[in-house]
């Protein structure tokens, strides 16, 4: 198969979905790797290196999509992509289409088979390509939050260790999962005062055998979420819906109850945001300010720990990238039900049900179309 490795074009966006030594991988498995000039530069990995390695670098991206029977990339396809991905050709990377209706329209149009890393889910209901990158937000989202409770950034000046004689600051992390777990983890390794909501009683359960004494595990329900984001210095929304777009959990109203100053880091804003002030936003221009409440939601926060996140996201993906490359995307599929739960959009039609929910569109189960090939 020939696969073809692309430069992102999303704003500030400096991963690049494979380095050098995935592509020696790919080739020891006998597939051709094109990889589009200066792909992985921002990472740290020169072009030179993935020569070494065995790949062919490719000018322009209308290149790479002309020739690859696979693309990959780290986030979404945009606007300019849409027309280079042709009929049957996979398309391998972070889609989140349950909060993109523009992209889910345009890719059901070119009929190619579209695989997200994000739904990907192994039997334990992990999953395996998410679980990377929610680590490296989760911790980023807490440094994020402390940054921007500084006073030159409109927060209200509150240290979140605190010092001697002083309170700490209140960390609130709605959502313990990956991301959860990993900004509860920094916050209470920063000193703060530390609450992990979820509604899942096993992990509460787990959390609080595993997290320290600063860390309190609390049931999420309405009344839980009212109460403390009166008390929080910092908020963190890190709830998922595998594949499907997040409920909105602090509306605008509810900010009026907040210190003023407070922060709040939305890392399901890929998927929609988790409050209702929510609006995607750039490293460039990260955050802004709604009564009064600091919000940092940037959509693609491993983005700025490119060399980190590159590292983690090859490791993750590449054993389903050689999967797919090897088998063929029908038979991986029927092989492998890990793969079979990546499939959001395939020739044509919604194979993933809250997309089709999200958007009111024929849902289309992936085996009805495996089975009638």
């Amino acid at each position: 198969m020939i696969v073809g490795i692309l430069k992102e074009i999303k704003e500030e966006e400096n991963r690049v979905c494979m380095t050098p030594a995935g592509v020696e991988v790919m080739r020891q498995n006998g597939h051709t790797v094109l990889v589009e000039k200066a792909a992985g530069t921002a990472s740290g990995f020169e072009d030179g290196t993935y020569v070494q390695m065995g790949a062919e670098i490719i000018g322009m991206p209308a290149e790479v999509f002309e020739r690859s029977d696979m693309v990959m990339h780290v986030k979404e396809p945009l606007p300019p992509e849409y027309a280079l991905i042709r009929k049957d050709q996979i398309v391998f990377t972070y889609l989140h289409l349950a909060a993109a209706e523009e992209l889910t329209h345009a890719l059901i149009r070119t009929g190619s088979i579209c695989i997200a890393y994000e739904t990907i889910q192994k039997e334990d209901r992990s999953l395996p390509l998410l679980t990377p990158m929610s680590e490296v937000a989760g911790r980023m989202a807490t440094q994020q939050g402390a940054k921007y409770l500084e006073m030159a950034h409109g927060g209200h000046g509150v240290l979140l260790g605190g010092v001697p004689g002083v309170d700490p600051g209140t960390v609130v992390v709605i959502g313990g999962g990956v991301v959860g777990t990993n900004a509860a983890k920094m916050a209470c390794g920063l000193g703060a005062k530390v609450y992990v909501l979820d509604k899942d009683l096993d992990r509460l359960r787990y959390l609080s055998d595993v997290m320290p004494a600063n860390c309190f595990c609390l049931y999420s329900s309405p009344a839980t979420i009212r109460d403390l984001i009166t008390k929080a210095d910092v908020v963190i929304g890190a709830v998922l819906l595998p594949g499907a777009k997040t409920p909105k959990l602090i509306t605008r109203d509810m900010l009026k109850t907040m210190k003023k100053g407070a922060v709040l880091v939305d890392v399901a804003i890929d998927q929609g945001g988790c409050f209702e002030t929510s609006k995607a936003t750039t490293h460039d221009n990260p955050i802004y300010v709604v009564d009064d409440v600091v919000h940092y939601c940037v959509a693609n926060m491993p983005g700025a720990l490119a060399r980190t996140s590159t590292l983690a996201l090859t490791n993750a993906t590449l054993p389903y990238a050689v999967e797919i490359a090897n088998k063929g995307w029908v038979k991986a599929m029927q092989e492998n039900p890990e793969i079979k739960l990546g499939a959001n959009v395939v020739r044509g039609k919604v194979t993933y049900e809250a997309i089709a929910e999200a958007f009111g569109l024929d849902y289309t189960p992936i085996d009805d179309v495996l089975y009638r090939i």
